[in-house]
């Protein structure tokens, strides 16, 4: 394969990743354990309990993570963004996955990577785990912040959080203010920590304040600085 047919393989999308490769052989290890899959709206890509095979990379769509809690109620534990990987703790852990992944957009592509070769590179390239450890620390720190959060501060903190959140990693729309997820008032309460019911509520007195705009699923912000001041206070 020419350098030209290298750059354009799908392998080469995974650009950190891929740039932290430094010879042919790796580069060939990766492209050969590299399968390309294709999702719809809530099709399960893995399962709280599957063993782990692949490492996931979202190319394009969004992916939402969750664990059944107490009384069958499932707790959103990520939102993952095109340009992740996702589904790696269990492996580092040597465990089966403790999470059920889905996809959460109508046309969700993910790039999936035999575990083999991944141990393959990181026994050999040390670039790569600095990669994959830099991802782990990112992750952890989200964890924490997030704790920290749904354990101290009340329903509207939690809430207006969640929305500063959901803009830091997805954005706007063309508009520079509908959030660019929409998400159902059941899943925005897990994210939160609360009731539906609760979620139900407190979006309405945001919107009531003129924090928020409300059209169905679709949320835009009207006062940016309100909301950031609300999560502050807690």
């Amino acid at each position: 394969m020419g350098a030209e047919e290298c750059i354009d393989h799908p392998a080469a999308q995974l650009t950190a990743l891929w740039t932290a490769l430094k010879t042919n052989k790796e580069r060939d290890k990766l492209k050969d354990n590299l399968h390309e899959a294709a999702y719809l709206y809530g099709d399960r890509i893995f399962t709280e309990g599957d063993p782990v095979e692949y490492l996931f990379y979202l190319h394009s769509g969004k992916v939402k993570m969750y664990r059944e809690g107490v009384g069958g109620r499932s707790h959103i534990t990520r939102l993952i963004r095109p340009g992740q990987f996702f589904g790696i703790r269990p492996f580092f852990a040597n465990k089966h996955t403790q999470t059920t992944a889905v996809a959460y957009e109508q046309n969700v592509e993910i790039f999936k990577i035999n575990v083999d070769a991944i141990k393959m590179l990181l026994d050999n390239n040390t670039q790569v785990c600095h990669y994959f450890l830099e991802a782990l620390s990112l992750e952890l720190e989200l964890a924490e912040e997030r704790t920290i959060s749904l354990t101290q501060k009340h329903i509207r903190g939690r809430l207006a959080e969640t929305l500063l959140m959901l803009i830091k990693h997805y954005g706007f729309e063309a508009d520079g203010a509908t959030l660019a997820i929409n998400l159902s008032r059941g899943d925005l309460a897990a994210m939160s920590n609360m009731t539906t019911s609760n979620a139900i509520r407190t979006l309405s007195l945001f919107s009531n304040e003129r924090i928020i705009a409300l059209n169905g699923r679709k949320i835009r912000i009207i006062n940016l600085d309100g909301l950031d001041r609300i999560s502050q206070l807690g």
